[in-house]
């Protein structure tokens, strides 16, 4: 897929890897960029710089997902590609307390579901449509700081495959963006105090988000499922695969080593 001329949305726009991304999109000339976030100031600010649009969002809500949707397909009558990059980073394990592991669940995974089932429609109709979603190398991997982001990054990605395998033939198009360390204020703060956690694992591969804006753009051109802006993510994953128990135990020595055993 090409983005020139393209309507495109990006949630969580404001900020990180969703700002880079829509300057991203506005060099490649798309038609329309919807930049949506829970933080209005930040949407407006950088819609203002690539000639978007803003519009408040808090994707945890269905009912502000169908607005989004709902009034850019009045505006522009299509959507092409639709990001589902919003994400909330916090620290958690199993006594973690059910509302914090609820607000991880609304926007690490319900977001998502909420933005295929409001946007595919209008995708099935006309035979086409993308959608982009931001998990995380920890879907693939895991967080060894967080049970929370660890397990609602791997129903993300779960639920991504799971779109790709009924809907592919249908037109619809998946990415999942599985990035390692980005320099976001999600990696060096969160809002658990995770910024005082020793991180040297991530900190020290750590992308600006404009690289992984790059690496993006050359995955929806190739109509990739995996976008891997870190390669080495790769092939932990297939050692992962190759011997679970090896890659548990080298983890639970990470985890030592990172100050959490």
């Amino acid at each position: 897929m090409q983005l020139a001329d393209k309507v495109i949305i990006v949630t969580g726009g404001g900020n990180g890897i969703g700002r880079a991304l829509c300057r991203r999109f506005a060099a490649e000339g798309a038609k329309a960029i919807v930049v949506a976030d829970i933080d209005a100031a930040a949407a407006r600010q950088v819609a203002d710089e690539i000639r978007g649009e803003a519009m408040a969002t808090d994707v945890s809500r269905e009912d502000e997902v169908k607005r989004l949707v709902a009034q850019t397909i009045e505006r522009h009558g299509a959507i092409d590609l639709f990001c589902s990059n919003a994400g909330i980073a916090i620290t958690g394990d199993e006594q973690t307390s059910i509302d914090d592991w609820m607000r991880c669940w609304d926007v690490n995974v319900m977001a998502h579901v909420y933005a295929a089932r409001a946007v595919l429609p209008s995708m099935f109709a006309r035979g086409e449509g993308y959608l982009l979603q931001t998990v995380s190398a920890a879907g693939l991997l895991t967080h060894m700081q967080s049970a929370t982001y660890a397990v609602t990054k791997h129903a993300s990605l779960a639920f991504a495959e799971w779109l790709s395998v009924a809907y592919g033939d249908r037109g619809i198009k998946v990415s999942a963006l599985c990035p390692q360390g980005v320099k976001t204020d999600m990696l060096f703060r969160s809002e658990d105090g995770l910024k005082n956690a020793k991180r040297a694992f991530l900190l020290d591969g750590a992308l600006e988000p404009e690289q992984v804006a790059d690496e993006v753009v050359k995955g929806i051109g190739d109509e990739r499922f995996l976008i891997l802006p870190h390669p080495e993510v790769a092939e932990y994953f297939r050692r992962k695969a190759g011997d679970y128990d090896r890659w548990l135990k080298g983890m639970r020595r990470l985890r030592k080593t990172e100050g959490q055993g």
